[in-house]
């Protein structure tokens, strides 16, 4: 793949997109396997919700931690390969996974793959801008469609491989990572080639909008935070509960419960498509009320739901609820502008730690209360979205 560093061409940033979208896919792939083969590890280490919910912890925190860091340094001193490093430091936590004799070498392998993609993300939340030609929600939609497809093939692919053929058959993935890196490789080239071209400064000051004031940004990305904490609380009970929670109120096989999962994270994949373009046509404010909010109704049907509609409801939230991050991301970025890396870093590594402390609190509850309470609780978070209201209209503001 050969990725010219010309800027107006529409098919060479397409094909940008495509390719750290491709990238996307097999990171977050990768990543989905961890919780997807969450069954094979408690039976084999003898594990509680609570040590599954620490595992997912120390993955997000540590890519929560690290994120905001890594956007904060690479806005002043932009590393075009530091993508394909990040996805080393993923096929390493990968291999350990594979072999990991004991509890502590599970929490070793996350925290490689948190931090493989600390780096991962901001980086390609700025590709993905720079090669946007100014549709930025539209290139945030294609870069996000790509991780959410990813995490959605991860369950099938570890009831099809990992569950029959055990743990150490994780060590074959290591090919897709080797792939991305490839992949990577040549985007940070295109990147590298595009800052000699175009300077380095203009990937993080297209599209600005005029100043608000500081108290009225500062409300603004607390709020923003607040949604992304109930999203993210949210998804952690279906991406690290929902086969347990299938399995006990249905009596379902795990294969069964993670084809039951894999609908989930498509509609999730299939929902990321049309929040970016839609804000883009709308305006993001508008996507973030009724993404959230709108979840909110079949939220609250879920956890007294037959099967049947258990996996329409599930469906439909995961569709209504992924169209948010990218219109959240984009408005962010609008928020404060010049400082892609920053703010990109800022919202992945709060979403990954929101998603992190959601699966160990809510693992917690799981083993005091049951897994059924863990689902009557959550179905209320949809209903923080009404804060949506308190956001200002960037479109007026940029008139």
């Amino acid at each position: 793949m050969a990725i010219s560093a010309s800027s107006g061409a529409q098919g060479t940033r397409y094909r940008v997109l495509g390719a750290i979208s491709f990238s996307h896919f097999l990171n977050d792939m990768i990543q989905s396997l961890i919780l997807a083969i969450y069954p094979l590890l408690k039976g084999t280490f003898q594990l509680t919700f609570a040590q599954i919910g620490l595992i997912t912890l120390t993955y997000q925190v540590t890519a929560s931690l690290l994120q905001p860091l890594v956007g904060f340094y690479t806005d002043r001193h932009p590393k075009p390969y530091s993508l394909a490093f990040g996805m080393g430091c993923t096929l390493v936590g990968l291999l350990v996974l594979a072999v990991a004799p004991n509890y502590g070498v599970l929490l070793l392998a996350a925290a490689l793959v948190g931090t493989g993609s600390s780096v991962f993300h901001p980086e390609s939340s700025r590709v993905a801008r720079m090669a946007s030609g100014g549709q930025h929600g539209l290139a945030q939609s294609i870069f996000q469609v790509g991780g959410n497809t990813g995490s959605a093939m991860g369950p099938l692919l570890a009831a099809w491989i990992i569950i029959p053929h055990g743990q150490k058959s994780v060590a074959w993935f290591s090919l897709a990572a080797l792939l991305a890196i490839s992949v990577l490789w040549q985007v940070g080239g295109w990147y590298k080639r595009r800052q000699a071209v175009m300077g380095r400064r203009v990937a993080s000051h297209q599209g600005l909008h005029p100043v608000l004031p500081k108290r009225t940004v500062v409300l603004s990305l607390l709020i923003l935070m607040v949604l992304i904490f109930s999203k993210y609380f949210y998804l952690a009970s279906f991406s690290s509960y929902y086969i347990f929670y299938l399995m006990h109120r249905f009596n379902l096989s795990v294969q069964s419960a993670q084809v039951h999962l894999f609908g989930f994270l498509f509609a999730v994949a299939l929902g990321t498509v049309f929040g970016g373009p839609v804000g883009d046509r709308i305006g993001r404010k508008r996507v973030i009320w009724l993404s959230i909010l709108g979840a909110a109704p079949f939220a609250l049907a879920l956890p007294y739901a037959n099967l049947a509609w258990t996996g329409i409801l599930a469906f439909i939230i995961g569709l209504i609820l992924a169209s948010a991050f990218s219109a959240i991301l984009v408005f962010a970025q609008e928020l404060v502008p010049g400082k892609v890396g920053t703010v990109s870093g800022l919202f992945f590594g709060f979403a990954f730690g929101m998603g992190g402390i959601g699966a160990a609190v809510l693992g917690k509850v799981a083993d005091l209360r049951g897994i059924e309470f863990v689902y009557h609780v959550c179905s209320y978070l949809p209903l923080l979205g009404v804060l949506t209201a308190f956001l200002p209209d960037l479109k007026q503001h940029a008139e």
